[in-house]
């Protein structure tokens, strides 16, 4: 019973996280957008101080069923093994290993190294919830996206609209290629191996493992019971009990019933005991066992001590709405600072909160944000707007950020923020390069931080324009001037210039958001 308890609860978590990442309405985030906002390395990040001491609790209570249940990497490991057994006709397969304890807490003091000093790319590639959404945004998204497209043809053939079609496209091909490349190493460690995952690469599993060895309820033996048949040890994914020696290693064990289910004897009983560490956990009982803890009390501690070099702030939650038509053969300009959403109050911000899970890029209805492919901020999203521009009424990607690297914010808030600065580049200018009038930056800048001024007399030319044979030029050609005190940097200039390849004016990121 406990077993089909935590599996359909783990199904119901798993199924709704990938659905936040598959959703483009934007629906589904205000119903279940507090799912990701319950991971752990989230949770560090915003220093969610409520979640992280429930977490914390529910682990030293009932053990890792954070990486059982709510974890989606980790549930995403708990069902290979599943297709794996039935299709081998071998579900109960596993076998006990000792933990390598200098690999599960070398990792950790990397990723705490990360966390840190900044170093974003190591909190990126290691934590588990981003690496699974990179995988559902990058992957299942694009699956998703082309069965959409085609029950909206077959609707379209019926004179049906229930579905509508939408852009399958991919963002990055680097990040895709690494989270195909996340998904077949976890899928391969799993298949083989179970959790191997979970308990030697996953910091994550390393930090809560360091707290279930204290839990209060656990798997344990009936050694009247038990007549160490080792069918436990064998439906372990975890590979933590040891059935010829009646141990379990309570920092690998995942909380997932296996084994109490496929005990015939009733041998194995998930119930509270005083912790005997001596007896219970096979690690400690190595010949470098002292070593072992104080690797472990070095790790929790460091974490700890983590905790008090971020900073965030929660807001409130807004609807939108969105979509633009594309424009096409655009390229993108080079920018010496990126452009981070509002909300992100800047660089600096964003590299130090971010975990790249590409939530907010799944999320963003105008389709600007996209992966970084830069090493400082590599997969944190930034800013580019070949396909649309920040509207001012927009503010999803604040709404779903579940670490407040983008700070939740109002529609009042975002058109006060100034995220950049537009530069005008006047070689590319249609105005300069073909003697055509073009308005087009000033009638679509939403805080009119664009004026046209008459381009002086002696610089225009008598002579038809390039191209136009019998056009003649317009007698009021303009050039823009921008406004810096008014400019917020929306892009909406850089979208809809006429001008090709590059826009003639773009973009420059602020180091440090500020309102106008």
């Amino acid at each position: 019973m406990l077993r089909k308890i935590r599996v359909i609860a783990a199904v119901i978590c798993f199924a709704l996280i990938t659905c936040l990442f598959l959703d483009f309405t934007g629906i589904l985030h205000v119903w279940f957008g507090w799912l990701v906002k319950i991971q752990l390395i989230p949770a560090i990040l915003a220093v969610n101080v409520i979640i992280l001491l429930i977490l914390t609790a529910c682990t030293l209570a009932f053990g890792r069923i954070y990486c059982s249940v709510i974890c989606p990497l980790g549930v995403l490991q708990d069902g290979i093994p599943n297709l794996s057994g039935r299709r081998k006709g071998k579900k109960n397969r596993f076998r006990y290993s000792q933990a390598i304890s200098w690999l599960r807490y070398g990792i950790l003091a990397l990723f705490v190294v990360g966390l840190v000093a900044g170093i974003s790319i190591i909190v990126s590639l290691l934590d588990p919830y981003a690496a699974y959404g990179r995988i559902a945004n990058n992957l299942f998204a694009s699956l998703y996206g082309l069965g959409n497209n085609l029950l909206a043809s077959f609707e379209k053939s019926i004179d049906s609209y229930l579905f509508y079609p939408t852009e399958v496209w991919i963002k990055s091909g680097v990040v895709l290629g690494i989270a195909i490349v996340a998904l077949a190493l976890v899928s391969i460690l799993a298949w083989k191996n179970g959790r191997t995952y979970c308990n030697m690469i996953c910091p994550v599993g390393t930090m809560l493992g360091f707290l279930s060895r204290f839990s209060f309820y656990h798997p344990t033996f009936d050694e009247e019971k038990c007549t160490k048949c080792g069918l436990c040890e064998k439906a372990c994914k975890a590979s933590c009990i040891d059935s010829k020696n009646l141990t379990i290693d309570r920092s690998r064990c995942v909380t997932c019933f296996n084994c109490i289910e496929k005990c015939k004897f009733n041998a194995m009983n998930y119930a509270p005991s005083i912790i005997r560490a001596e007896k219970t956990d096979p690690a400690i009982q190595q010949p470098d066992g002292e070593r072992t803890k104080g690797m472990e009390r070095a790790g929790f501690l460091s974490i700890i001590g983590s905790l008090a070099v971020v900073n965030t702030v929660k807001a409130q939650q807004l609807q939108m709405d969105g979509g633009l038509a594309d424009i096409e053969d655009k390229k993108v300009p080079h920018r010496h600072t990126p452009v981070v959403p509002p909300g992100a109050k800047g660089a600096g911000h964003m590299k130090q909160h971010c975990t790249a899970c590409q939530l907010c890029v799944s999320a963003c209805p105008n389709e600007i944000l996209r992966p970084s492919t830069k090493l400082s901020t590599f997969m944190q999203p930034e800013m580019s707007f070949e396909r649309g521009y920040c509207r001012p009424e927009c503010v999803e990607c604040s709404k779903v950020c579940p670490t407040s690297a983008i700070q939740e914010i109002t529609t009042a808030d975002k058109t006060a923020i100034a995220i950049g600065q537009a530069v005008w580049i006047k070689d590319n200018c249609v105005v300069n390069t073909e003697k055509l009038a073009c308005t087009a930056c000033e009638r679509h800048c939403p805080t009119k931080a664009i004026t046209l001024i008459p381009v002086h007399p002696e610089t225009q030319q008598e002579e038809s324009p390039a191209g136009f044979p019998g056009r003649r030029r317009s007698p009021e050609l303009k050039y823009p001037v921008i406004d810096k005190e008014l400019c917020i940097g929306c892009g909406a200039c850089e979208y809809l210039c006429p001008a090709r390849p590059f826009s003639a004016i773009y973009v420059e990121g602020n180091v440090r958001h500020h309102t106008v």
